[in-house]
């Protein structure tokens, strides 16, 4: 049974949070496919942050013991031959959730990466998270209500942010980080402090 993932959704909190010390990771998934129980990841890449900068970053290829199909490989540019010598996902998982304890998550359309994280960590029978879960795409249509597509790369775009990239774990946490701070200052006037 997966554990249900623990939404934060007052959005007009989130200034106050980042004023008062909170650290937040910012992070992404890269997958073999769409459907946590079949499929594996491959890349786990995160950046660590709080109002002063980034902490510390995370970023790992992973073995996931079975071929990535060539349509992954397409979008991502993830080889078989690029993770055959990379650790399993039972070596780096706890490493990651040593590395996201006490922080809120943030990721982009995080019901996606969430899932794959929660799978992994059951399948490697390790304890469920309980980290408070921001994602920049619910986020994102609260704070731009009359935008007609919410996708990463347009957000960051339109916000000034640099992708240089896109579909790579690492670099996708970096952009949606630096999404979620752009639309906290897009949204002062909503935000309670």
């Amino acid at each position: 049974m997966q554990q249900q993932t623990n939404f934060f959704r007052d959005y007009r909190k989130l200034a106050l949070l980042l004023q008062e010390g909170a650290t937040f990771t910012a992070f992404d998934t890269e997958t073999t496919g769409l459907h946590c129980q079949t499929c594996r990841i491959i890349e786990i890449g995160a950046v660590k942050f709080n109002a002063d900068g980034i902490i510390d970053q995370f970023n790992t290829l992973i073995n996931p013991q079975c071929d990535i199909p060539l349509e992954c490989t397409n979008i991502n540019h993830i080889t078989n031959e690029m993770v055959k010598d990379s650790p399993v996902i039972n070596n780096i998982l706890p490493d990651f959730l040593d590395f996201i304890k006490g922080t809120y998550i943030v990721a982009h359309n995080a019901s996606f990466d969430m899932r794959f994280l929660n799978a992994e960590i059951e399948r490697c029978n390790l304890k469920p998270i309980n980290n408070k879960v921001i994602d920049t795409l619910h986020m994102s249509r609260w704070a731009f209500p009359d935008l007609q597509k919410y996708k990463q790369p347009i957000l960051a775009e339109m916000l000034g942010i640099k992708v240089t990239n896109a579909h790579r774990a690492c670099d996708d946490a970096f952009v949606c980080g630096n999404l979620f701070l752009n639309m906290i200052k897009e949204t002062a006037s909503l935000q309670k402090l």
